[in-house]
């Protein structure tokens, strides 16, 4: 793996897909890198650990470098990029760092987020603001980067976001998820001329380490398969998404979610 001030190469005959929010080796941004690996993507991604210092599973230290091994050994270039998404600033460094590294970005997977419990009554502006930053602005500011600078032919681009329906006692997140979807799907239509499509994928609840005993146990006697959503499960959705195969699925909030019920 090379870090974001490694040297320029020459693009090879992988794809480039830049996937955003893989700072655990357990979470779906991590299951969606590896899956693009395997079905033969060069994949450059991003992580913020001081996001993940602030919440109740902390930093995994060497993370990155794991994941970056793991893509590694399906035969991917990768490269890690330490990415503040309040800062409007990172999407362009973002791609700055990946163009250096690769060339363009084939498709973009937006799995980052910034996810912080709290309802109407006790949300704080602070905690509203950051929300709308990192959940809604960087992804706009994302698809824009992304946009302007993309290269590839017609009707090979691709955007992907990941998304979610639960507000109540957790409304900033939410409601920065719900301007995501519309800022995404306006994308299919924008974008339309450089033929890329634009799709939304809502996992529903996917344990990836957050979730207490009766909480995992109320959710999946909620989902009529029996089980809770993996990495994995969204991993091939998006595969399908990324492939020729899934070209003509455009401008959709496609639900993966084993038939949950909210």
């Amino acid at each position: 793996m090379r870090n974001e001030d490694g040297n320029a190469a020459s693009a090879g005959s992988r794809p480039v897909a830049l996937v955003t929010g893989v700072g655990r080796t357990v979470g779906i941004g991590a299951g969606v890198a590896r899956r693009l690996a395997a079905a033969g993507w060069d994949v450059a991604f991003t992580h913020w650990s001081p996001y993940d210092a602030r919440m109740p599973w902390g930093v995994e230290r060497g993370a990155a470098d794991e994941i970056a091994e793991e893509l590694a050994g399906h035969g991917a270039d990768t490269l890690a990029v330490e990415a503040d998404l309040a800062d409007p600033a990172t999407p362009e460094r973002i791609f700055d760092a990946v163009e250096r590294r690769f060339g363009g970005v084939t498709a973009l997977v937006m799995c980052h987020c910034e996810s912080v419990d709290s309802g109407l009554l006790d949300t704080t502006v602070e905690s509203f603001d950051r929300h709308f930053a990192v959940n809604a602005r960087a992804t706009w500011l994302l698809i824009r980067a992304y946009g302007r600078r993309f290269q590839d032919a017609p009707g090979t681009g691709r955007v992907i976001a990941l998304t979610s329906d639960h507000t109540v006692g957790n409304l900033p997140y939410g409601a920065s998820k719900g301007a995501l979807d519309r800022i995404t799907l306006a994308a299919a239509h924008e974008l339309a001329h450089l033929g890329i499509t634009a799709n939304v994928v809502n996992p529903g609840p996917v344990d990836t380490g957050w979730m207490s005993d009766e909480v995992r146990e109320q959710l999946t006697a909620r989902t009529p398969l029996g089980r809770l959503g993996t990495p994995q499960d969204t991993a091939h959705l998006v595969e399908f998404l990324c492939s020729p195969q899934g070209g003509w699925i455009n401008g959709q909030l496609l639900t993966s979610n084993g038939g949950f019920v909210n």
